[in-house]
Parts: C-alpha cells; structure tokens; sequence
C-alpha cells in the first residue's frame, strides 16, 4: 500500500488560472483531491459530525421506526449492498427539499427526538450543494460544457442527496469492508469526515488511504463526468476499511442530475476521437444501481454497460 497522497487543492484560489489548471490535472491523474480553504463554516461541519454521533447511538428500534423503503429512498437503513456485499456500516440519507421524478412525494423521516438534526442537516445540506455546483461548473467549464446546460440538468429537480455512514469498530476488520470497491454513479462527490482513516482510492495500481487534512473536504469525480470527458477524467475507484478499535463517520453530499437528464461524451471532449459511450439515460441507470442496494440482483449496472 502506498504512502502517495491525492492533491490538495486550494479553494481560494478559484478564479485564477492557476486553480483551473490544477483542477484539470487533479481530475485527470486521480479523479480526487482534497479541497482547503473551501469556505463551509467549521462550526457547522462540527454540528454536522457531533449530531451523526447522536443519531447512530440511538437504539436500533428508534432507527428501524424511520427505515428507508423500495418507495422512500430516504431515512436509516443498515443492510445495504455494494457489489452485492453486504457493508458494514449504518447510513441516514437525506433527499431534497423538493424532487421530481419517481420519488416526487416522498420526504425524509427525520429523528424527533434530536431536536437540532433536521435543522443542522438542511443547513449543510445547503451548503454541500452550492461548493459541488461551483466545483462542476468549473470542471464543466474546462470540458466546455454550457452553463445553460449544467443549470437544466442540476437545477430544479435534481436528485441529490446527503448520506450519513456510520461505520462502527468490527472485531474481523480482514474479513469485512466498510463499503467495497465502486465508484460514485453521479456527477461530483464532497465528503466531510471525521480525522479515523479508511477512505481508500486505487491509483497506480495500488490502494491510497486519505489522511484528512485538518477542515479538508474531500472530492471525488463521478460517472457522468467521466462519460463528459469521453474517458479523459476518470471516476475514481475507492472503498472503505474497517477498524477493530475505532468506529468512523462520513458525510458524502452526491450531487446528480434530474431524472430526465441523458449524458453521452461532450462533442468539446473528443479532440477528433470517437465517443467511447452511447448515451445514458439517468432515470434508468439510478434505478438498477439502487435496485442493487437491497438485494443482490448480479452485476451492477456500470457505465462500461454502455461503452461502443
């Protein structure tokens, strides 16, 4: 395993030259880094942590009384499927104020009895999806795509979501993975996270564990813009060790399109080369990867599914 680290990249700089060219590169090279000075208020991101801890160390049955469903993706669950494996850890998700599509009724079951929960968790939420705006716009912008176009598929509608993972101390850490090898089915990825390492991403041939810097957020590409980019970026493939003395916490914020959005590569991408991907239709490929979070259904649906 190697000591190499992802790139850190400095959020003040946006608007500079310097910042578009380091994002370009951070994208091209690992499809990750580590984002400082990002501007999300520390207090908050604190609130964020300390109210999952209070969340995850309620009694199971308080949980289970707000599971989510195969008809409401949001709210508690703890047997989900990565590569139809079970992970070991617990998750809240967390839906948008206002949705369209096939979950358009459905709201997110909040925790009563946490009084400051559904507050600190809209509040974040919030935030999380301005910074994943202004970071893929950025990187929409290096592969030309339109404003027009990133305010009609990531605007009114969409369907991102805040998840909570709790991944708690395993007695067999060699035997069980918090979350197993994938990538994100979206467009763009901010995680917080607590200072526990265990986050990993393959590069090089090798898996890298994150070491948090101190207030970094971390980043992740997804599979939409590596479809964008025509293979140019790639969506990092990461997973999640477990720990035999320490629990771990994460907040990743998964930011997607509407429902009705159909990605193909950029025509501004290709640089005289054949696309490498037929056109996805969003709606389609979200349902037969969730579908795969509840029971082991075979391969996952994968954006290689859809390569010429």
């Amino acid at each position: 395993m190697q000591a190499q680290a992802a790139p850190i990249l400095d959020y003040s700089k946006r608007g500079q030259s310097e910042w578009v060219d380091s994002l370009d590169r951070a994208c091209a090279e690992w499809g990750c880094f580590q984002l400082i000075n990002h501007n999300l208020d520390s207090d908050l991101c604190a609130s964020v942590l300390s109210a999952m801890q209070s969340f995850f160390a309620l009694p199971l049955e308080a949980k289970l009384d707000i599971e989510r469903t195969a008809d409401n993706p949001w709210g508690f669950y703890d047997r989900e499927l990565t590569k139809n494996v079970r992970d070991w850890k617990q998750i809240f998700d967390i839906g948008p104020g206002s949705a369209e599509g096939p979950f358009a009724e459905t709201s997110t079951p909040w925790p009563m009895q946490l009084g400051k929960f559904q507050a600190t968790m809209e509040a974040y939420y919030e935030v999380a999806e301005v910074l994943a705006l202004q970071l893929l716009t950025d990187i929409g912008s290096r592969l030309s795509l339109p404003a027009s176009a990133l305010k009609r598929d990531f605007g009114v509608g969409h369907s991102s979501f805040l998840r909570l993972n709790y991944y708690p101390q395993c007695e067999a850490p060699e035997e069980h993975l918090g979350i197993s090898h994938h990538t994100d089915a979206g467009a763009l990825t901010v995680l917080l996270q607590d200072a526990q390492p265990g986050l990993q991403f393959w590069h090089g041939g090798d898996w890298h564990t994150v070491k948090a810097e101190p207030d970094a957020l971390t980043i992740n590409i997804g599979d939409i813009v590596q479809v964008w980019s025509n293979d140019r970026y790639r969506a990092p493939l990461h997973r999640v060790l477990t720990n035999k003395f320490q629990s771990r916490y994460s907040a990743p914020f998964f930011l997607n399109p509407t429902y009705d959005t159909v990605y193909a590569p950029l025509l501004s991408a290709l640089n005289g080369e054949p696309p490498r991907y037929r056109s996805i239709n969003w709606r389609e490929f979200r349902a037969g990867r969730a579908a795969g979070d509840y029971a082991d259904l075979g391969d996952e649906v994968q954006i290689s599914d859809f390569r010429y």
